[in-house]
């Protein structure tokens, strides 16, 4: 297989140069800068107004490109701003780039989310029950299968070990979880949605004021679990927001727990990795606080916790009323 080409600075001058036109010929064009400093340099600030995203590989590309027709499929459904395409092509050869406007504003790891943009989630969650699931499939969006929590939590045991010992966290928080509860806990059949499925604090924009202006990056999205963004706003903007949030949008008491449960389950596996130094083979002390920060969002104490109160009937399940007052 053949490397890519590093893109460097010299590489997005010359393309955004040739695309936006802002200079005459030979002119310095926007100022660009990568996204990240550090780590492959795929995605870059283009000036003030615009961002290009340079796909490292074919398969990246493809997602690009899906990207640019599921967000107008979306856009209609959704309260928030989702950036729009201004050019696509070849940055190199097969390997494609895409041009969007950039949406004005912090992102969730920078400003909290107020209860007004806690009601702009709401809508994001129950825009994306809307989306015909034929139409996103037709562009290629792939159907996942739910995972299994069960699964899910006996790694959370074995993986606590580790934290416990290098004094992170307390194994017996992970004992509210049983095995019955992650039982009960099982996403239920037929409650498939279009799920965004990244949605980290670093996708969420989000205004000085706290409202949720835009959402970003919709390569990962998938017809799948619903339960899996309630989870990554637990990590987003903590749980008891993303909670808030999914009942405002109409979903019950059990894939709020759900997705409670995904999140505290994750973060525990994935604290521990970092803190283990695997995967790199060494510590990355940036990558472990970032965690650390997640963990505490997911983990904290909110009042939707009475899993084995959960009504065997159905009611309060994605198309009711939501929790009742005695699961609250």
């Amino acid at each position: 297989m053949t490397q890519a080409p590093t893109p460097t600075a010299d590489t997005v001058r010359r393309l955004v140069r040739a695309l936006l036109k802002e200079s005459g010929p030979g002119g310095p064009g926007p100022e660009v800068r990568p996204v990240a400093e550090d780590g492959p340099q795929t995605t870059w600030w283009v000036g003030a107004r615009h961002v290009l995203h340079l796909a490292p590989d074919r398969e990246a590309g493809l997602r690009r490109l899906r990207e640019l027709r599921l967000r107008d499929l979306v856009r209609p459904h959704v309260p928030v701003a989702l950036p729009t395409g201004v050019a696509h092509g070849e940055w190199s050869a097969g390997l494609v780039y895409t041009l969007d406007t950039r949406l004005p504003g912090g992102t969730a790891e920078e400003h909290d989310v107020s209860a007004v943009g806690e009601a702009d989630l709401a809508g994001l969650l129950g825009g994306l029950r809307e989306v015909p699931l034929r139409a996103a499939e037709a562009l290629g969006v792939p159907r996942t299968a739910p995972r299994s929590l069960e699964a899910l939590r006996r790694m959370a045991v074995a993986a606590v070990e580790g934290l416990a010992r290098a004094d992170e966290f307390d194994p017996a928080r992970l004992h509210q979880l049983t095995p019955p509860g992650a039982a009960q806990l099982a996403a239920q059949p037929a409650t498939a949605v279009l799920v965004h499925h990244a949605l980290r604090g670093e996708h969420l924009v989000v205004s000085a004021d706290g409202r949720v202006r835009g959402v970003l990056d919709w390569t990962e999205a998938v017809v799948g679990d619903p339960a899996e963004d309630i989870a990554g706003l637990a990590l987003a903007v903590g749980s008891g927001a993303a909670v808030r949030a999914a009942t405002l949008a109409g979903y019950g008491a059990r894939p709020c727990l759900r997705g409670l449960w995904l999140a505290r389950c994750d973060t525990v596996v994935r604290l521990a990795e970092h803190v283990a130094g695997r995967g790199r083979g060494r510590r990355d002390p940036e990558a472990v606080a970032l965690w650390r920060t997640r963990l505490g969002r997911a983990w904290e104490a909110i009042l939707l916790e009475r899993v084995t109160e959960l009504r065997e009937d159905g009611e309060g399940e994605e198309g009711g009323e939501g929790p009742t007052d005695e699961e609250l």
